[in-house]
């Protein structure tokens, strides 16, 4: 790896060292707010939210059982999805439309509604071609804040699920998803918009500008540059872990990444969130180890995967190595595997923010992930399929590290042969049957349609190669449709209606059928006494424990998805 990707991974691990820490604190003391202790910042954020919960007819006070939770969340994502499905069918004659975008088409629009709604943000379409300034900030840029912040919502009501006793409520979700948009996202994201633009990232209603070429010996008379409401969008996309993009190409446009100050800065946003939520968890169940422990195996599956990729790339394609047409383990930027990358980024950039992207379910990206090794397409590939883990998406992902943490702690308690324990709660079979439905959500929906769509002519057709990189570009799409992520592999023709229809089914699993069992979860931990600590409770806090957890996460994914990874990305790799 070269000097500059080095300095740029530790300069990015020191910020968010500095950072996470204020953040993940004030998350919490937003969470945890109650009447008589208000949140931070009443004074300038109060009397907004009150005017929102008027306007809603909404008591912020009331708390909410968990299945009333799960039916306010339903509630609001369904109007949520046809807010946006019919800005889509509409957008033709709606105003904000400078380029004269017409309707989508009826399951073009379900997909896209569908994708924004559940935090996935996956786009079978181009941006600029195909959506209105309208649709984009109205619809998309809207649906950044509020998905993600309904994400945040269900882990802090889980949250108060393992820390309060023998209750019944877990808060209100209404409550929590306006103070995440009004004292967390849109705080966060007005600077890092401010910051995009200050570094040339474009934020105006126009619509396409003509201009002629510098080459006027060129063949192209004049080109289309297109303008809109980018920044903005920009910063949501990452800070929410939402990706997608107003532009076909995504962050690896130079209108939406410019410069290396964007490109870190992009990646910094994608993780921040969902690492300041581990010390969110520690301050609110009183136990900061809790917190560093999940933070240490987020940690650790990201900076594992981010360096697989780096390295894979780095080192090139060996068959074009063999006759000098790239240069393997370069120390230079542009070294390694350049093919689908641009120059001015590099493969080590490309492969630390296809980490962090393929880690959460951000699924913005700076390269073509098409165009990567067979190793280095195998590393993201893997690491979707881990869940949102590492450190997944906001709110979201630290959901999913606590699911695994209740099934390490009820597989620890069998070993030693005692009733499992999480933080005083006892893990019963009640628990473990919602936390199993949790775990193989994802993978029926991403191996039934994977399945599909290899065995049906109709779909096979749209793939580009019908052999082992074949089967890797539709498990890879479907991995990012069942865990909310958004990234594409590409050459897949995902436009037709079978891949709208079933990977909009696919998120749709991906995402509430793993909500509403956790929010199940937190329901019933609620209603639990905390038993007092003995010298035979398994501790939770421990490096141990951080192994255990590492451990079944690896197993798990590994039991599921070794066959198909077989078959795919590791027999591209031995035969290439």
């Amino acid at each position: 790896m070269s000097a500059a990707g080095i300095l740029q991974i530790a300069a990015l691990l020191i910020l968010l060292a500095v950072t996470v820490g204020p953040l993940g604190r004030y998350m919490a003391k937003v969470y945890s707010a109650t009447g008589s202790d208000p949140a931070p910042g009443e004074r300038v954020f109060g009397p907004i939210e009150r005017v929102i919960y008027r306007f809603s007819r909404v008591d912020p006070d009331s708390e909410q059982r968990w299945n009333i939770y799960a039916i306010a969340l339903l509630a609001f994502s369904v109007v949520s999805f046809l807010v946006v499905y019919v800005l889509q069918r509409v957008q033709g004659s709606l105003p904000f439309n400078p380029t004269g975008r017409t309707a989508v088409t009826p399951w073009g629009a379900f997909n896209v509604s569908v994708s924004f709604l559940t935090n996935t943000n996956w786009q079978w379409y181009s941006g600029e071609a195909t959506m209105s300034h309208l649709t984009q900030m109205l619809g998309l840029a809207v649906q950044n804040f509020v998905s993600a912040a309904a994400g945040m919502a269900v882990v802090a009501a889980l949250i108060r699920g393992l820390t309060r006793a023998g209750g019944r409520t877990i808060g209100n979700f209404w409550r929590d998803l306006v103070r995440t948009i009004t004292r967390i996202l849109l705080p966060l994201s007005f600077v890092a918009a401010v910051f995009f633009v200050s570094q040339g990232v474009i934020q105006n209603f126009h619509g396409s500008t003509s201009v002629k070429p510098i080459d006027q010996s060129a063949q192209v008379a004049e080109q289309k540059i297109p303008g809109g409401p980018f920044a903005g969008q920009e910063a949501i996309k990452q800070l929410g872990s939402n990706g997608g993009g107003p532009l076909n190409t995504n962050s690896a446009h130079p209108f939406e990444n410019p410069n290396p100050w964007t490109k870190f800065m992009g990646v910094y946003l994608i993780v921040l969130i969902p690492l300041a939520l581990t010390v969110t968890y520690g301050q609110m169940v009183g136990s900061k180890k809790q917190g560093r422990m999940l933070a240490g195996v987020m940690l650790a599956f990201w900076l594992v995967f981010s360096m697989g990729t780096i390295f894979a790339e780095q080192s090139g394609n060996p068959r074009l190595t063999s006759i000098g047409v790239t240069q393997a383990a370069s120390s230079t930027q542009v070294g390694g595997n350049m093919e689908g990358k641009e120059v001015r980024l590099g493969a080590a950039s490309c492969g630390l923010w296809a980490g962090a992207t393929t880690g959460t379910s951000n699924g913005s990206v700076n390269c073509m992930h098409d165009s990567f090794t067979p190793l280095g397409g195998f590393f993201p590939t893997l690491h979707m399929m881990l869940g949102e883990v590492s450190p997944g998406g906001v709110g979201v992902g630290l959901m999913g590290m606590l699911i695994n943490a209740l099934l390490a702690v009820f597989i620890a308690g069998l070993m030693v042969g005692r009733t499992p324990e999480y933080l005083g709660k006892k893990i019963q079979a009640a628990e473990m049957k919602l936390v199993v439905l949790y775990i193989v959500a994802m993978p029926i929906a991403l191996m039934g349609f994977a399945a599909a769509s290899v065995l049906l002519k109709s779909a096979i057709g749209n793939v580009q190669t019908q052999d082992a990189h074949g089967l890797t570009e539709v498990l890879y799409n479907y991995a990012s449709a069942a865990n909310n992520n958004g990234s594409a592999f590409g050459y897949v023709n995902t436009g037709t209606q079978w891949y709208t229809i079933t990977m909009g089914i696919a998120m749709l699993v991906g995402r509430f059928f793993l909500i509403i069992p956790c929010l199940a979860i937190g329901g019933s931990l609620v209603r639990k006494q905390k038993v007092p600590t003995s010298s035979g409770t398994f501790p939770t806090d421990t490096p141990l424990f951080a192994g255990l957890v590492f451990g079944v996460i690896t197993i798990v994914a590994g039991l599921t998805f070794f066959p198909a990874l077989a078959l795919g990305p590791i027999m591209e790799l031995l035969t290439k």
